[in-house]
């Protein structure tokens, strides 16, 4: 068995797992964390995409101890309690998802490229979403809604510093 700790949605998590164990099993199996999913097995798909140490990961291709000591973000970590995250809050308005099995994937991968560029052009967009497979729709209207939380989370860093100086 492999000791792996890790930063898993803002809380430190340990598990006792196989060395094979992929970080998707670890997630998924020890952890009860369902939102990455298993589609191809390969890396092909992206349905198991999350976030590690601020890059988007083919959770299905990494080994859940070379996790060990990183900073791991699922879908199930990207919204509070009580309100979506503005990326989600888009995909919705803008019907950007069907069936939502690409859908974390999709997300997790949207929130990689915003956190590195908040304001992509569609070219940066389409090459983000290019490991990802969504056979349901086209990818218009993700693409809409990540033009749209882009601008949400702009506006709402510009607005930031003025709330919080009582202005």
């Amino acid at each position: 068995m492999t000791n792996v700790t890790i930063q898993l949605n803002g809380e430190t998590r340990s598990a006792a797992a196989p060395p094979e164990t992929t970080l998707l099993d670890l997630l998924r199996d020890h952890f009860g964390l369902t939102g990455a999913k298993n589609g191809c097995d390969v890396g092909d798909c992206g349905a198991c995409t999350v976030i590690v140490d601020g890059k988007p990961v083919n959770a299905c291709l990494m080994l859940a101890a070379q996790a060990d000591g990183c900073t791991v973000l699922t879908i199930e970590g990207l919204a509070s309690r009580h309100r979506m995250h503005p990326i989600q809050m888009a995909f919705e308005d803008h019907a950007s998802l069907q069936c939502g099995f690409c859908g974390p994937g999709v997300i997790l991968s949207a929130k990689a490229l915003l956190d590195e560029n908040p304001n992509p052009a569609v070219p940066k967009i389409k090459d983000a979403l290019s490991g990802n497979l969504c056979r349901c729709t086209g990818y218009t209207k993700m693409i809409e809604g990540i033009q749209e939380a882009a601008r949400v989370l702009r506006e709402s860093a510009a607005s930031r510093p003025a709330q919080e100086s009582g202005e």
